[in-house]
């Protein structure tokens, strides 16, 4: 069961931004929490010192244990997640967190993440930063196949493929889906019991893990985990997999091995200034 936080939504049929559009954007910003008390009031505060990433819409997906509860709206963090009722509106231990500008499906609360969706293995919830660079071919294969798409963004191309795989594991379905995009992308998603983090094969996009006494943290950026007082780990190698659960973090390497190009914007524009 999920909660939508509302917002006028502007509907377009275009599934990608006008190529006129020369208004300078910034990066989304992604964070996750696993296994944290109050952790969408945890994930807040992530979004916040990710706030320069994307000023556009923001949401939070949370999981209590049974339900999956997630708001998105127009607008910045500090006006769409606040007040003492935060932890009751989404409640759970694990949460994920986007801020979002739109790289490819325009404005409107319908292509604000995260995304969700049902599927026959449970619920999954999905927040992605970056582009896909086959995006329109992917999203016209899977409509002749029959798929039903209720956004214009790119993101959803992946929560279709995740579906569609007919691999038994959620872990191996992610990995499946991952396979079949192109671009540079960081993905942070929830199941009913994990939490995956992914970067693409060459690194373009940003991803770090921490550490919260103990606790699982990924985010674009290290000032996110400065925010909540938490222990920068690492940061997520180029075509790395890491799946968190109750026994740990698993790290695995499904792509193929390739040298990483990160993207230098991410240090020029994108990231502040006290990011390392």
């Amino acid at each position: 069961m999920t909660s939508f936080g509302q917002s006028t939504d502007r509907y377009s049929s275009a599934p990608w931004r006008d190529p006129e559009d020369d208004t300078l954007r910034l990066e989304c910003g992604v964070f996750g929490v696993f296994g944290v008390s109050d952790a969408a009031a945890v994930t807040a505060l992530g979004l916040h010192a990710l706030q320069h990433r994307g000023q556009e819409a923001c949401g939070i997906a949370a999981f209590d244990g049974q339900r999956f509860h997630t708001e998105r709206h127009m607008g910045h963090v500090g006006d769409a997640f606040t007040g003492s009722d935060l932890v009751q509106r989404l409640p759970g231990q694990m949460a994920i967190g986007h801020t979002r500008y739109s790289t490819a499906g325009g404005s409107g609360i319908r292509n604000v993440q995260p995304m969700f969706a049902d599927l026959e293995t449970g619920g999954v919830a999905l927040a992605h930063n970056g582009n896909l660079t086959n995006f329109l071919t992917l999203r016209e294969r899977l409509v002749q196949e029959g798929a039903i798409f209720q956004s214009t963004s790119d993101s959803e191309v992946i929560l279709h493929l995740i579906a569609r795989s007919r691999k038994a594991r959620i872990v191996d379905r992610f990995i499946d889906a991952v396979a079949q995009i192109e671009g540079g992308y960081a993905l942070v998603a929830i199941t009913n019991k994990k939490m995956i983090g992914v970067r693409d094969p060459l690194g373009i996009r940003p991803l770090v893990l921490g550490d919260l006494d103990g606790k699982p943290v990924l985010a674009s950026e290290t000032c996110a985990l400065d925010m909540i007082g938490a222990r920068f780990v690492r940061d997520i190698a180029h075509g790395e997999m890491v799946v968190i659960s109750e026994t740990g973090v698993e790290s695995s390497r499904p792509f193929a091995n390739v040298a990483a190009r990160p993207c230098v914007f991410e240090y020029v524009y994108f990231a502040r200034p006290t990011a390392s």
